[in-house]
């Protein structure tokens, strides 16, 4: 009981101390220390305690004048990417409970040249891959840890693609290239039917794979993605995604006049590329 309420009265002053240094090494201590807490408590409410305290040191952060010219340097549990001309930062995280399975959380700080417009998500662990063929919003984000992106377009057309993960499945694992773009009024759109694969376009494309693989998905450059090609360990097992693996061959998405092309068996060393 007394170490509970130490921890509650711990979570409690940091936060509050957070406010006043939110791009300091006080705050970078204090969140590497909420995040190891989360990894060392066993009750899901404890969890979520911490993890309000998180959110409350992040939400801060994302608010503040230091959200585009600071970097938590070397926290583990904590995704961070900025775009190269700074109008769009990712931090996002996840937690796992018990019940649910798990819960992401992401912040998309977007620089309007004024003031950052903040948008915060979460979303539930889901066994269920999110649907190629359609787009999602802030209210109903499938939930993924980011950790690349690439800004394209101007005006109306400026959109951004991310490569995320997702470790939702306990038997899948899938990585994903998806866009996100900011509609006029303001709102975040997940999205946009610009992946080409044969005769079939796309709104994002997904990797799904065995939990046991270790599998590649990066940008080669700003105009080629390029991934593991996925295959089953044995041919009977075709279909069943748990069963896949790299077969040490690539695959490739490269960039032509605004759409992302599928090309299969790519090799990269070529200049061309």
């Amino acid at each position: 009981m007394k170490r509970k309420l130490f921890s509650i009265v711990f979570i409690l002053i940091v936060t509050a101390t957070c406010r006043f240094a939110l791009a300091g090494p006080d705050t970078q201590f204090i969140l590497e220390k909420l995040f190891t807490r989360l990894t060392l408590v066993r009750q899901d409410n404890d969890r979520l305690r911490i993890n309000d305290s998180i959110c409350a040191i992040i939400d801060s952060y994302a608010r503040s004048d230091s959200a585009f010219n600071h970097t938590f340097e070397g926290l583990r549990y904590l995704g961070q990417i900025t775009s190269r001309k700074s109008q769009l930062k990712i931090i996002t995280w996840n937690i796992a409970l018990g019940e649910s399975g798990g819960k992401y959380f992401c912040y998309f700080i977007h620089n309007t040249g004024k003031e950052n417009q903040v948008y915060r998500l979460e979303s539930d662990y889901d066994n269920e891959a999110p649907l190629v063929n359609r787009q999602y919003t802030e209210a109903d984000w499938y939930g993924a840890l980011y950790y690349d992106l690439r800004q394209y377009g101007k005006g109306d057309q400026q959109h951004w693609v991310l490569l995320g993960l997702d470790l939702a499945n306990p038997e899948i694992t899938r990585k994903i290239i998806d866009v996100i773009s900011i509609s006029p009024e303001g709102n975040i759109i997940f999205g946009k039917d610009i992946f080409r694969n044969g005769k079939t376009v796309r709104n994002r494309v997904l990797l799904e794979y065995s939990s046991k693989a270790v599998v590649t998905l990066r940008f080669n450059t700003d105009k080629l993605i390029v991934f593991d090609h996925l295959v089953p360990v044995t041919a009977s097992l075709s279909g069943s995604r748990e069963n896949y693996g790299p077969d040490f061959s690539l695959d490739a998405y490269s960039l032509e006049k605004g759409i992302w092309v599928f090309e299969g068996n790519v090799d990269i060393r070529n200049p061309k590329k």
